[in-house]
């Protein structure tokens, strides 16, 4: 395994080791290199490489009896941990998680029981500190089985606030917690950070789906034109776009006061609103069968396409649990294609329908 920290940062992963004297020093200062390390991967820019070595780090002068708080190594979640230590002495062990952070890989399996076991015992951790007490964050509680974790290496497990902004509270309260530091929130701020990694990696589909909108507006009842490019399938293009950018960033930043709980349904709900305007002008428009066929279209495809882009904030919000996450797609995506389809159709009709 090697040693040498993988971030390239100044957290001071230069060699790893197993005991107290080989533990790397860490900053808790964040340089600019990693403020603009994390702009990049909220913009999704190497998000799945920025992650630091596993192994135990040192945070000002750790002794035998500083608190040890066990993390990911996803490089976002070592960064926020180690910078509210400012002023402190404390070892962090960070688990290998694949770059993921605590309350997905948590999730996923790889924030758990025999992860913290093994890193315990690869860094013998309890020739390192006199005392047997982990401190791991609430929200890697779901992988953790905290008598397992102490019947395998002999060390309790003592479940921290839910942010770590908190921590320092909590420890000079004798690890304790206020109902405050175990209360999940979501709010706009957490929100809102989402929003670009989101649109990045939907981006590429959402302007395919835009471009066959597009090159199909030139189908009409006369044949292929340019005139028809010019003016349906840039409509439709538009009504792709105009969804995709409408869920994407309205959708997260309006969650709290769209109606019902799933995030599917906040979203189809923000699909009828955004749809609402478009679908009453076609109505207005001229030709009875042409507007209804365009209302029908804007009515069908806009929900659907605002659905499913919600519904992928559904793994990015603590709010869910990864059972609650699969029980909602097993319904909502097959209703999301029907009207996907249903939509389609209508907005295929009305290219050759005079």
């Amino acid at each position: 395994m090697t040693n040498e920290c993988e971030c390239k940062c100044a957290c001071g992963g230069t060699a790893a080791g197993s005991n107290a004297a080989k533990a790397p020093r860490v900053s808790t200062q964040l340089t600019l290199t990693d403020r603009i390390g994390a702009i990049k991967v909220r913009w999704g820019i190497g998000r799945m490489s920025y992650r630091v070595v596993p192994g135990l780090y040192a945070v000002g002068d750790p002794q035998a009896e500083s608190p040890v708080l066990v993390s990911a190594n996803y490089k976002m979640s070592f960064d926020r941990l180690r910078r509210v230590l400012s002023g402190r002495n404390a070892w962090i062990l960070v688990l290998d998680t694949d770059g993921v952070n605590v309350w997905c890989s948590a999730g996923k399996g790889t924030f758990g029981t025999e992860e913290i076991v093994r890193r315990v015992q690869l860094c013998a951790v309890d020739r390192v500190v006199s005392h047997r007490t982990l401190v791991v964050p609430q929200l890697g509680a779901p992988g953790v089985s905290a008598h397992e974790v102490r019947r395998r290496c002999g060390f309790r497990v003592e479940y921290g606030p839910v942010r770590a902004e908190d921590l320092p509270a909590f420890l000079d309260a004798g690890m304790k917690a206020t109902p405050g530091m175990r209360r999940v929130r979501f709010g706009l701020r957490d929100r809102i950070v989402l929003i670009p990694v989101e649109l990045v990696t939907g981006a590429k589909y959402a302007l395919l789906l835009s471009a066959v909108f597009l090159l199909l507006g030139g189908l009409g009842a006369g044949g292929y034109s340019l005139a028809g490019i010019r003016t349906t399938g840039v409509e439709g293009a538009a009504l792709v776009l105009g969804a995709f950018l409408g869920g994407g960033i309205l959708g997260p930043i309006l969650l709290p006061w769209l109606p019902g709980r799933a995030f599917s349904v906040k979203g189809a709900v923000l699909g009828l609103v955004f749809a609402a305007g478009p679908g009453i002008y076609s109505l207005l428009g001229n030709g009875l069968a042409t507007s209804w066929l365009h209302a029908a279209t804007w009515l069908a495809l806009a929900p659907a396409l605002t659905s499913f882009v919600v519904m992928n904030f559904t793994g990015a919000s603590t709010f869910t649990s990864l059972s609650g996450v699969q029980r909602e797609m097993r319904y909502a995506l097959p209703m999301q294609a029907a009207f996907a389809v249903i939509g389609l159709g209508f907005w295929l009709s009305g290219l050759f329908v005079a």
